[in-house]
């Protein structure tokens, strides 16, 4: 539990930006007359790599946590009434500017910020009057070298560019952009160490940020990081556009100073909580609730495969091999409202992020873990790809890809059906009344692509491989109401243990659909 509420309470922190503070500047940090700045130092990626490097080979030390006893009273009330100056954002007459996030009990951390001119960058220095907070407030209390916890990217040519962010990083090294709806959902993270193995999970930190100002609104923010944990240092660059979404190129290299059990690249960190496959065991009058779907996968191979999220009934790891993936990404397909019926949550607004690996990443794997949960506060959902080959200290790695912050996968199949619909129940005819039943019923809609426009004397063929069990009842026809083709079949199995199902749509050699993946926990979904 502890694990999944620090995932969620970055969201939850995030996701209020009424308690938002910021910190002055212009496009330049010499001109800045609100903002205070350190001496000017040499700043370049080769610099910062080469510190990453050294580092490495020292013992690690954790990041600064000022006044303990203050902070922990800043709780989310409390920081809530934290308010930025908005006015004095760090490069405010710049197309992006900057403003910062205050510490407070659940983002306790001091991260250096620094803006960068030319070869040179200058930190920006902590001071109580970039905020508005109330008299009574514990912040006031803070000493003058606490620091900022994190920042965020704003629009200023959007007129509520005071209260609208795009890009925000916060917290242990998580950070997030908006997709084309306008709405924070899932997040991302530099690194993941050691989650769901039997080792404690680490959460490297990014202790500190050189912010590079965009020169442009069609030119991109470029942001650098320090990563540093007990087992790894890193440094990041990460360019950053804002498009209908949010594109960001991300570089990185990587020095272990540990060996590390599961090492996460790229890692996606979201919600799911049901869908109405799953529903039928949840006390909610909602039809859904979930920040995420699916896992979509483009394989090194050119397989499309589209795996239903599940809130399984303990900690489940499924794991992908692949070599030199195409793509992958955690999806939210669904942008209709009445499928979620939430008016605050706006779920349907929600991005999908993918990531596009650049150059040969090898050999490896795409591995999904979930976790059980009973409520939407809950990150539950981690995604990440991890190299074949163990990760030992000494090492170093690098790794480019670009995310995608979407509403979709940003390189679709054109020719290819998607699933629309995955639906579960009671199977077997007439329907078994045991609870939970021996048999389930499985029913998965696909449209689009090739199979729109087949003839009518055609009907696809449905290949159906579960890892265990008897297939039965199997089924294809069109619905009326949508276009869509219908697969229908029985599932029978024994035992408690999850059973992966996979079914596609093809005519004679030719794929007609995605590959359709679903893991079902038999004793879990009582129907």
């Amino acid at each position: 539990m502890t694990t999944r509420l620090s995932r969620r309470d970055l969201m939850v922190g995030t996701l209020a930006t009424t308690f938002a503070a910021a910190l002055s500047g212009t496009s330049t940090p010499a001109s800045a007359a609100a903002v205070k700045f350190g001496p000017s130092k040499p700043f370049s990626w080769a610099i910062l790599v080469e510190r990453a490097r050294d580092a490495a080979a020292k013992p690690y030390q954790a990041p600064y946590k000022p006044a303990p006893e203050i902070v922990s009273q800043i709780d989310y009330a409390q920081h809530g009434k934290i308010r930025y100056k908005s006015d004095d954002a760090l490069f405010v007459d710049n197309p992006f500017p900057v403003t910062f996030f205050p510490v407070g009990k659940y983002f306790a951390k001091s991260v250096r910020m620094n803006a960068i001119d030319g070869q040179t960058a200058r930190e920006v220095l902590y001071e109580p009057d970039y905020f508005d907070m109330p008299a009574d407030s514990p912040a006031q209390k803070l000493p003058e070298d606490t620091g900022f916890a994190g920042f965020q990217v704003r629009e200023k040519s959007r007129p509520d560019w005071r209260t609208q962010d795009w890009c925000a990083f916060l917290g242990a090294s998580y950070f997030r952009g908006i997709g084309q709806s306008g709405e924070y959902g899932l997040s991302a993270r530099g690194i993941a160490i050691n989650t769901a193995s039997p080792l404690p999970e680490e959460f490297p930190d990014f202790t500190e940020f050189y912010i590079q100002p965009a020169s442009a609104p069609e030119q991109p923010l470029v942001i650098y990081a320090f990563l540093d944990g007990p087992s790894v240092v890193g440094a990041y660059r990460l360019v950053i556009r804002r498009t209908e979404g949010v594109i960001m190129d991300v570089e990185n290299q990587l020095f272990m100073r540990q060996d590390v059990e599961r090492f996460g690249i790229s890692p996606l960190t979201s919600m799911y909580w049901f869908d109405e496959y799953d529903k039928a065991y949840q006390l909610e009058w909602r039809r859904a609730a979930h920040d995420s779907e699916g896992l979509a996968l483009w394989t090194g191979a050119g397989e499309r495969i589209w795996r239903p999220l599940v809130n399984p009934p303990a900690i489940n790891t499924s794991v992908f091999v692949d070599n030199n993936p195409r793509g992958f990404g955690l999806m939210q397909r669904n942008r209709d409202p009445n499928h979620f019926l939430d008016r605050w949550l706006n779920y349907e607004h929600r991005p999908s992020l993918w990531i596009e690996p650049v150059g040969a990443w090898g050999a490896g794997s795409v591995q999904l873990i979930e976790i059980p949960t009973d409520h939407e506060d809950f990150d539950n959902i981690v995604c990440m790809w991890v190299p074949k080959e163990p990760v030992k200290a000494g090492q170093a790695h690098d790794f480019r890809y670009r995310m995608h912050w979407m509403n979709d996968e940003p390189f679709p199949a054109p020719n290819l059906a998607r699933t629309q619909a995955t639906r579960v129940g009671r199977g077997g005819f007439p329907y078994s009344r045991q609870n939970p039943p021996p048999i389930k019923r499985f029913e998965i809609e696909f449209s689009g692509g090739e199979l729109d426009t087949l003839p009518k004397d055609v009907k696809p063929e449905v290949v159906i491989t579960p890892s265990r069990g008897t297939v039965s009842s199997i089924f294809v026809e069109t619905t009326t109401w949508n276009k869509a083709w219908r697969v229908q079949f029985d599932l029978q199995t024994e035992g408690p243990e999850p059973v992966d199902i996979r079914a596609f749509l093809k005519h004679g050699d030719t794929a007609l659909s995605e590959t359709w993946l679903f893991q079902l926990h038999p004793q879990q979904q009582k129907l």
